[in-house]
């Protein structure tokens, strides 16, 4: 049995894969903010978000069999939401000069999560600035193809988390 086929074959493993992915893209945001000045605008931070949530999810639903179903398919409706927000970043956010007070700016003040954690949440760009791309693609295609995967791997576990 190969190992691709060990690991679409457990909900656990591919629950696990997803927390990975998803914390792996947040440190590497955070990479890119502090150490190659990519500054974030507000659709940003609201992906880390998303992808923080997820890890959560997929790390409860690895560790707890018998919500494994429910929360894969809670872990999909935030691929689901993630890949929309990525979307409108790139096609409506990054087109506009300003994206201050948007829907994203105004869900994250209200979580409190800029007074909160400032240095992870804090838009520091307008979506016009934050638009660059690595090798490439704009960063937030990066994002919904990753937002994408992790959906597929959460469809999996649902699928076969009995």
């Amino acid at each position: 049995m190969s190992l691709l086929t060990r690991v679409t074959g457990s909900p656990r493993l591919l629950l696990a894969g997803v927390a990975l992915a998803s914390l792996v893209s947040v440190a590497g945001a955070l990479i890119g903010q502090y150490r190659f000045d990519m500054l974030p605008c507000p659709w940003c931070t609201f992906q880390r978000l998303i992808y923080l949530l997820l890890a959560g999810v997929a790390v409860l639903g690895a560790l707890w069999p018998a919500a494994r179903r429910g929360l894969a398919g809670l872990g999909l409706l935030l691929c689901l939401g993630g890949v929309g927000v990525a979307l409108w970043q790139h096609f409506v956010a990054a087109a506009s000069a300003s994206c201050a007070l948007t829907l994203a700016d105004r869900i994250m003040q209200a979580l409190g999560l800029y007074d909160l954690a400032p240095d992870l949440f804090a838009p520091q760009a307008s979506c016009a600035d934050a638009a660059v791309n690595l090798l490439g693609v704009p960063f937030a295609l990066w994002s919904m193809a990753l937002f994408a995967l992790c959906g597929v791997a959460c469809a999996l576990a649902a699928r076969r988390g009995r």
